[in-house]
Formats: structure tokens, C-alpha cells, sequence
């Protein structure tokens, strides 16, 4: 991890990082490694200027093109989840968004790939990352389900918009005994699903944590 991380950080801003940090420990995040990211990782870079004051309040956040940042909780639990299998260097994102979780993910894998079609939010993301000096994470402006098919296959892919069918190209992408943590929209409710993938097909699922994601869409957004 870079120092630059934290350069510049008050020691307000320093105090209200280590209180998100003992909320998500008593949430169930009982990672180190994690909980040593989310103090380090400068979530107030990833959100406007006017509410960096509640960056680390563990809520999600607006940003541009009416999406939000994901709540501290909902980025540190899909990470456990992926991190909870074996280590893999290689790792597939659906929805960059700020890029934060992107950021998060880049300190336990050699390579992030990550795809978002709102142009916007695709060219804040490179800036953002780049100064951070965060070089080990690849982002494409495209449509999330197709996934990234010339970097495949990927040991584990996390999407962080809501679906109602897992798309099957990100299925097809995946490395056998590797898996995909994305939510999933059954009825009025949404639950994170955790499912292992072999040969392009879902052999097993888990249904867990209860949340709230936009709805990941089809198509490039260009402006």
C-alpha cells in the first residue's frame, strides 16, 4: 500500500476513518487486511467536494450521473466474500462507478479490471486512480454485461449494480472453482449471491446479505 494514502489527512479526517473502521468491525468485517484498506483508502477523494464531510459515515453517497458511492459496509462485505476463497491475481468489476471499490480491490489483486458505461463516471474514475498512482487497475467505457472478454478469463468477478439474471457472458468469463458476487433482484428483494462457477455454467449459490444497488443496464452511455 502507497503512502500516499495518506498524505494530507487531518486528524479529524483520520479519527473518523478509525470509527468507520470499529462500526464495520462490529458489523462482521473481521478482516485485518480490510479494515487496514478502508482506513487508508481516501474514501473523500471518490465523492464531491461538498460532502467529503460524510465520506466516512457509513452510508452510500451521490455522485455524478445519479448514481452513489456504495456504503463502507456493502464494499468492505463483497470484498471479504471474494477474499474469503483462495487469493487470485486477477479480478473482474462491473460498474467502476467512483471508482473507491476498484481502489479497495487493488490492494489484493495484481491486476483489476473494471468496466463502466457512463462515460462521465469512466473518465473521473481514470483521473482519480491515476492519481493515486493506482496502476494496476484496468478500466474499459462499455457495457458491463459482456464483461471484458480479451482480459478473460478472470479468477473472480464482483458486479456492484443489481440484476434480475446473472449475464451469461460474465459466467463464461469466469475460471473454473472461481466466483461471482453480484445482487440480484428476486421479487421486491434484493440479496448479494455468491456463486461458484465451473465450465461456464453456476454450480453452486449462496444467497446472502439483504441490499439496495442501482439496476445494471445495457448499453454505452457516450455523453
Amino acid at each position: 500500500m502507497k503512502d500516499i494514502y495518506l498524505q494530507g489527512v487531518g486528524l479529524t479526517s483520520q479519527r473518523a476513518r478509525e470509527r468507520l473502521v470499529c462500526t464495520l468491525r462490529q458489523m462482521g468485517i473481521d478482516q485485518p487486511a480490510i479494515l487496514e484498506t478502508i482506513v487508508r483508502i481516501p474514501r473523500h477523494c471518490f465523492v464531491d467536494d461538498a460532502i467529503s464531510h460524510r465520506a466516512y459515515d457509513n452510508v452510500a453517497l451521490p455522485i455524478a450521473s445519479q448514481q452513489t458511492i456504495s456504503q463502507p459496509y456493502i464494499v468492505a462485505y463483497m470484498t471479504q466474500l471474494l477474499l474469503a476463497r483462495k487469493q487470485a491475481p486477477r479480478v473482474l468489476e462491473i460498474g467502476t462507478g467512483s471508482g473507491y471499490q476498484a481502489a479497495i480491490l487493488a490492494q489484493f489483486y495484481d491486476e483489476v479490471y473494471s468496466v463502466e458505461r457512463i462515460r462521465k463516471l469512466w473518465k473521473d474514475a481514470q483521473k482519480k486512480l491515476y492519481t493515486l498512482g493506482l496502476h494496476n487497475i484496468h478500466l474499459r467505457h462499455d457495457d458491463g454485461h459482456h464483461g471484458w472478454l480479451d482480459a478473460a478469463p478472470f479468477d473472480a468477478v464482483i458486479v456492484t449494480a443489481m440484476t434480475q439474471k446473472v449475464p451469461p457472458k460474465l459466467i463464461q468469463q469466469v475460471i473454473d472453482g472461481g466466483q461471482i458476487v453480484i445482487p440480484v433482484q428476486e421479487g421486491t428483494q434484493q440479496n448479494i449471491h455468491q456463486l461458484i462457477c465451473r465450465q461456464g455454467a453456476i454450480i453452486q449459490r449462496n444467497v446472502l446479505e439483504a441490499v439496495s444497488f442501482v439496476p445494471l443496464l445495457a448499453g454505452k452511455q457516450i455523453d
